[in-house]
């Protein structure tokens, strides 16, 4: 397993980003603005990590700037911590197997989420490519949000 971002809701990028780069100092690596979906990613780095993250090497922040007000009640501006995995579906099994619910079960071979005890969102993404789609995780529905 490797530990790979952190995602966090912001209201206003503009704002975001001066704290994130200008005043904290990290560095951007990435940026996607999603028009289709109507959000825009922006990948933070600490100094050091910028040429490690870029090579998806080092834990980043993912700032996640939907364009339409979301309005976050305090707390659900924090999105998820991601995990990259050598086989989502033993990573799921071993969840499962400890009674952990699957709030977004690995249905494409690439994707799942899962809630900590305290609510926290755990996003695990299969390495490299994705596994070929099989069951029970084919037909599993959502359970809950993510």
């Amino acid at each position: 397993m490797e530990y790979l971002h952190t995602m966090v809701r912001v209201r206003d990028l503009e704002a975001s980003l001066a704290f994130y780069r200008d005043a904290l100092g990290l560095e951007q690596i990435d940026r996607f603005d999603i028009e289709a979906g109507r959000f825009t990613l922006v990948y933070m780095a600490a100094p050091g990590d910028g040429a490690a993250a870029r090579a998806d090497r080092a834990p980043t922040i993912e700032l996640t700037h939907n364009w339409d007000d979301q309005g976050y009640a305090e707390g659900r501006n924090f999105g998820h911590i991601a995990f990259a995995v050598d086989d989502i579906y033993v990573a799921c099994r071993r969840l499962a197997d400890h009674g952990v619910a699957l709030s977004r079960p690995p249905r494409d071979g690439k994707l799942a989420f899962v809630r900590s005890p305290d609510g926290i969102s755990v996003e695990l993404l299969q390495a490299g490519a994705p596994l070929a789609a099989c069951e029970p995780w084919a037909s599993m529905p959502n359970v809950g949000s993510w």
